[in-house]
């Protein structure tokens, strides 16, 4: 994979075709709150899973940037904590090569994110707890009984690559839209 062909600082600012979020629904009784985090009859483009997992990130740590060639992620963010999001659009043959998409998504905001395969993705923890991730990718992780290559491309050990990941300041402005 060619690393760099949008040069650093380079992208603009906006949505990416293809990549999803949606606000989780909450489900609140007495006994507390339910979150979907997904449906067959909701899931985005035929998007199957083939397995789940769960990630825990302290408050600082960034993850990623990193892109899939083949994977497609469905991350579910629904706190504790809250978390910057950041796309890069990587795909040279896209209407949106070039953008950058940047949201807040996590404990004050549930929400989901649909990442395609060829989008640099990564998050990083901006509150004061340690932050839960879900994440239900197409792909199983090195393959059937992890006997493959694993489909991961990671740039934040790459010099120079035009994937910037600076540490947050301050949550993100951008949220995910909610639908009334």
């Amino acid at each position: 994979r060619v690393v760099g062909r949008v040069e650093s600082g380079k992208f603009s600012e906006g949505p990416i075709q293809g990549v999803t979020a949606k606000p989780l629904t909450v489900y609140r009784d007495p006994r507390g709150e339910l979150y979907e985090a997904y449906r067959e009859d909701e899931l985005v483009d035929g998007h199957r899973p083939a397995m789940g997992y769960v990630s825990w990130s302290g408050p600082g740590v960034v993850r990623g940037p990193h892109e899939h060639l083949d994977q497609a992620d469905y991350f579910v963010f629904a706190g504790p904590s809250d978390f910057r999001v950041v796309c890069w659009d990587n795909r040279p043959g896209s209407s949106t090569f070039g953008k950058r998409w940047e949201f807040t998504a996590g404990e004050s905001q549930p929400a989901s994110l649909l990442v395609p395969a060829g989008i640099v993705h990564a998050y990083e923890n901006i509150g004061k707890k340690p932050g839960l991730v879900l994440n239900f990718p197409n792909r199983l992780y090195g393959g059937r009984h992890r006997k493959e290559a694993v489909d991961e491309i990671r740039y934040e050990t790459i010099k120079d690559a035009p994937f910037v990941m600076t540490k947050s300041v301050k949550k993100a402005k951008k949220t995910v839209n909610r639908k009334k």
